[in-house]
């Protein structure tokens, strides 16, 4: 498997717009690729948990003393198999992949929105948004800034709200 780093490779370098352009195709794919391996991975292991509780329902129907059952009811037969190590860790290996086949669909829409800024930020560039007789502006500090504003602005609404 390819490495994957997904704070990098969703980060934009806006003094570089060419160079993140030149990357998007590959990286999307890589992407798409990683996406499509864990939807494999999450499929497989939901047809070995659906194999591993059939065969399990089999077992416990065949020697329900073998499973201390008393009475042969569906939600007895049911907890029996739930109480099984090959139950659960089916039921295990299903939760993981399906998770980290929903973190990879994620970095796919991550990519899909890295491309709409990348584009909105050539715009900007083209329209001479980032052009002017001073030094160009510092977007980092710009950013820091903003953040810190939002905090305080939280910060005032918070003791407002207490005060009210």
């Amino acid at each position: 498997m390819e490495d994957l780093n997904f704070e990098q490779d969703t980060a934009i370098d806006e003094t570089a717009l060419d160079v993140e352009w030149l990357q998007q195709a590959s990286l999307l794919m890589k992407y798409c690729r990683h996406e499509a391996l864990c939807q494999k991975k999450f499929e497989q292991a939901e047809a070995n948990y659906q194999i591993t509780k059939a065969e399990l329902d089999r077992d416990v129907r065949e020697n329900p003393k073998k499973f201390d059952l008393l009475k042969e009811t569906e939600g007895a037969i049911n907890a029996a198999i739930r109480a099984t190590d090959e139950y659960r860790d089916a039921k295990v290996q299903v939760t993981e992949t399906q998770y980290e086949w929903n973190m990879a669909k994620s970095a796919v829409r991550s990519l899909y929105a890295k491309k709409d800024a990348l584009e909105n930020l050539v715009r900007l560039h083209g329209q001479q948004y980032f052009a002017g007789p001073s030094v160009p502006r510092n977007l980092d500090k710009e950013w820091e800034e903003k953040q810190r504003n939002k905090q305080a602005n939280s910060k005032i609404k918070i003791t407002r709200t207490k005060k009210e």
